[in-house]
């Protein structure tokens, strides 16, 4: 395998084509794999990707993730809660999720909460793999940074759907 693998490395293109050097697939000038060298632009355009796309796309790489039970902190998650509850609404896939795209870099800070018992810095470290790997892969920017911050640990039996009007009020003690 090693030798034939020396030999795509070596091969030279023939006239206006290109070879992918991982897979030695001939490609058409101007379509070089984006996830190899992140390039946006070429001869033929310019690529333009949304901060609302990439985080879309960490905020459903996260999700994916064991152990996370939200995104978001605590009047994000009312926000998203009273929004589900609207007849033809859609879940906002990028709660929690800030963004910072540049030509081709993006950095991507998170904020949320973590099941009980789990454990917080592999946690994070999953989070980490799983959201590098998504972005990179689908949009062919570098991630510079995934920094996550945990606003919340969620107990198995807690039910976050009981609003604090549906509470009643406790008897003073003081008269």
């Amino acid at each position: 395998m090693s030798n034939q693998r020396q030999t795509i490395q070596n091969h030279q293109p023939k006239d206006d084509l290109m070879t992918d050097t991982t897979t030695g697939t001939s490609l058409k000038p101007g379509t070089k794999d984006l996830v190899a060298d992140g390039n946006l632009g070429g001869a033929q355009g310019k690529t333009t990707i949304a901060d609302t796309v990439v985080s879309k796309i960490a905020g459903i790489a996260t999700r994916e993730v064991g152990g996370v039970y939200d995104l978001g902190g605590t009047a994000a998650r009312t926000v998203g809660m009273i929004r589900d509850r609207i007849p033809g609404s859609k879940t906002n896939l990028s709660q929690g999720v800030t963004v910072e795209v540049g030509e081709k870099q993006a950095a991507i800070d998170l904020q949320i909460i973590a099941e009980y018992g789990v454990s917080i810095a592999d946690l994070a470290d999953g989070i980490r793999r799983n959201v590098i790997s998504a972005v990179e892969r689908m949009t062919g920017l570098e991630v510079t940074e995934v920094n996550i911050a945990v606003s919340d640990i969620h107990l198995e039996g807690e039910d976050d759907n009981t609003a604090d009007a549906d509470i009643e009020p406790a008897e003073r003690r003081v008269q």
